[in-house]
Parts: structure tokens; C-alpha cells; sequence
């Protein structure tokens, strides 16, 4: 009766040796940067005078991490602002490494807008291979805005969001 059991097994069929073919895949979003702006925000904050250009550093953490290096695969950048400003607006979204040195960028236009018409630009920037290296390098993300004819008079108000969707095997 022992034997019967010991030799009619479940794991009779099971091959081991297949355990190195096994991979997962799965997939992660991440929100990298959110932010309302305004006027007072193009104010520079010791003298209170106008500046057309702002810009703000997100470190991301994130990608410091040995499973991330050596897994990632896929990416897809997604970056969406709401414009009521009456000005376009230039946007240049930079990924920098440790050393701050540039790896790559998303630059684009903001179409002008107002407060009873935003203007909306959705932008994704699906990477490829050589990108994907870059950014495995990148530890800041650098959001650079810059207000094209505007003065003192600037009213109005800037909503941003951006997201990253990423795939790992491992």
C-alpha cells in the first residue's frame, strides 16, 4: 500500500527543470507629479517680481532600485495639462541622472486658453529601447514652464498630471 502511494505521486509529471522558463510580467502605474498653478506662482518669491519661466524637481525614488534596473521593459510617459491662462505655454520635461546630466526630454506646446475655455493637451511618450536605458538612468524628473507674451497681468491657472506606466519581467 506504500509503495502504491509513494510511486503514483501527483508530482510524477512535474518537470523542474522548466522552473527557469517561468516569467511575470506585470504591470505598474505610478503618478510621478501633480500640481496647480496660478499666477502667483510665476512670481519670484524673494522680490515678487514676474518670471516667465518656473521649474520644479521631482526626485524618483522609484527607479533607484536593482529589481527595477534589471526588469524594466516597457514605458509609457503620460503628461496632461489644463491651460486658462491666456498665454501659450511652453513645456520641457527633462530626466536627469544622479550626476544631473540629461538623459532625455518631452518638450511640447500648451495651447493658449481662458477661464471660460481650457485648453487640454493630453501628451504620451511610449519609449523605446535606447529610452528605456536612459531612463533607467534618470533619478529627476525636471518640469520646466515657460510663458510666451505674458507680464504682470498674467490671470489665469495651469493644471498638471502625469503618470508612468511601466512592465518588469522577472
Amino acid at each position: 500500500m506504500i509503495s502504491c502511494v509513494l510511486f503514483s505521486s501527483c508530482f510524477k509529471d512535474v518537470d523542474f527543470s522548466q522552473a527557469e522558463d517561468i516569467t511575470l510580467e506585470p504591470d505598474l502605474e505610478v503618478d510621478l507629479l501633480f500640481y496647480k498653478l496660478n499666477e502667483t506662482d510665476f512670481l519670484d518669491s524673494e522680490t515678487n517680481a514676474y518670471t516667465p519661466l518656473i521649474r520644479d524637481t521631482v526626485r524618483l525614488e522609484f527607479l533607484d532600485d536593482d529589481y527595477i534596473q534589471d526588469g524594466l521593459m516597457y514605458a509609457a510617459l503620460r503628461f496632461k495639462h489644463q491651460n486658462k491662462f491666456p498665454y501659450r505655454i511652453n513645456s520641457n520635461i527633462r530626466f536627469l541622472g544622479e550626476n544631473g546630466r540629461n538623459q532625455f526630454n518631452v518638450a511640447y506646446v500648451i495651447p493658449e486658453g481662458s477661464g471660460a475655455a481650457t485648453s487640454v493637451i493630453d501628451t504620451t511618450r511610449v519609449l523605446d529601447s535606447n529610452e528605456i536605458e536612459k531612463l533607467r538612468r534618470s533619478i529627476q524628473m525636471v518640469v520646466e514652464l515657460e510663458v510666451v507674451g505674458a507680464g504682470k497681468e498674467l490671470e489665469g491657472e495651469l493644471d498638471f498630471m502625469s503618470k508612468g506606466l511601466f512592465r518588469f519581467e522577472f
